[in-house]
């Protein structure tokens, strides 16, 4: 089974960084591996159950994830993997966001576990972790410019 972990202090606030990134179908919006971010069926991207469906730019394959659990109160949300163009199974990552007391910052960490053939988890995980480790940059670079 493939775990990743990857955490980071970000230059915003916890309801900021929650703001921006509990929209669960606004992904394609602003990460730059991703594109045409949508919820399916019209639901709103904060019901538990909706699915998200976004293309990845440089291949142009698409994913589907389903949101499992969103929590306002805790700054958490859990999601699965329906969907890949890749041989990967049980997918599930969770994203929690904590307050910075000094500075006024918010620390944030996601993981994922899934199953991935040996031959090609090294390449999984580094495809994941990067793909987090942008999510915090994406929040940093969204704030820094409101400054």
């Amino acid at each position: 089974m493939a775990r990743v972990y990857v955490s980071a202090v970000m230059n915003a606030t916890i309801d900021q960084a929650w703001s921006y990134l509990r929209d669960f179908g606004a992904l394609g919006n602003y990460h730059p591996y991703f594109e045409k971010s949508y919820i399916e069926d019209g639901k709103p991207s904060d019901q538990i159950g909706c699915v998200r469906h976004f293309t990845v730019r440089e291949d142009g394959g698409y994913l589907r994830e389903q949101l499992l659990a969103l929590s306002d109160d805790e700054h958490r949300c859990r999601y699965k993997i329906l969907h890949i163009d890749a041989p990967w199974t049980n997918y599930v990552a969770e994203m929690h966001l904590l307050p910075v007391t000094e500075g006024n910052r918010c620390f944030g960490e996601w993981w994922a576990e899934w199953d991935v053939p040996a031959d090609q988890e090294a390449e999984a995980l580094e495809r994941v972790a990067g793909t987090f480790r942008t999510f915090f940059e994406c929040v940093n670079a969204h704030y820094e410019k409101r400054k």
